[in-house]
């Protein structure tokens, strides 16, 4: 009568569980993923916003006076500016 006759249900539990453990992983994985955001936006490890903004300006700083934008009295008066010495 029936093809599937004798076998019941069959494995129809599994897929139920498979959803379970996809939406665990998915968990894990989001939860990876803002941990990395985190630490990029400096909220971890030994740097800061701060000083990466500081290196990025001098290092064009240093750039500039490299292409012979400015001059060496502009250069140590910006140079200044930038690390807070007075």
């Amino acid at each position: 009568m029936f093809p599937c006759a004798g076998f019941g249900y069959g494995l129809w539990w599994i897929f139920p569980l498979i959803m379970i453990v996809m939406m665990v992983l998915c968990f894990f994985m989001m939860r990876g993923r803002m941990g990395s955001m985190i630490c990029r936006s400096g909220m971890c490890g030994t740097s800061s916003h701060d000083e990466e903004a500081e290196d990025s300006a001098f290092e064009t700083l240093k750039k500039r006076y490299a292409r012979g934008e400015i001059n060496k009295e502009e250069y140590e008066e910006k140079k200044r500016v930038i690390t807070g010495h007075n």
